[in-house]
């Protein structure tokens, strides 16, 4: 017997649970999913992504009541969105505010383009040209 496993979901902390929805929705296109308060454990769970959690791996996005800073450490690296055209997607993520913290170009010693942008919460989110 073979045990399966599946990717679900990747989960981060976020200081500003209406400012970090509108970011996945707005600028990346993602929808939320679904929405789950726990007023007893003083926290509010947002799931978004691409499409229905059956099918697709998707975003935890982990609000606690009253937190608004953490520290990222560093063994978190970054997220990573595959993207049509890179250059177009940067310029439109420029327009409507997004923190552009590299712009596009071939990967180091490679020639991927990549391109890393901001969250709200500082978390790095990079763009591969697909």
């Amino acid at each position: 017997m073979s045990i399966q496993y599946k990717y679900l979901h990747t989960m981060i902390r976020v200081k500003n649970l209406d400012e970090s929805v509108k970011f996945y929705t707005e600028l990346l296109g993602m929808k939320e999913i679904r929405r789950t308060d726990v007023p007893d454990g003083k926290y509010t769970l947002v799931f978004v992504g691409y499409g229905d959690e059956s099918s697709h791996t998707v975003l935890e996005l982990t609000y606690n009541y009253g937190v608004d800073s953490y520290d990222q450490g560093t063994a978190f690296g970054h997220l990573a969105l595959g993207v049509s055209d890179i250059k177009t997607s940067i310029e439109a993520l420029r327009a409507a505010g997004a923190k552009i913290v590299r712009e596009p170009g071939p990967v180091k010693f490679g020639k991927t383009v990549i391109a890393f942008i901001e969250d709200p919460n500082g978390y790095k989110i990079e763009l591969i040209e697909r």
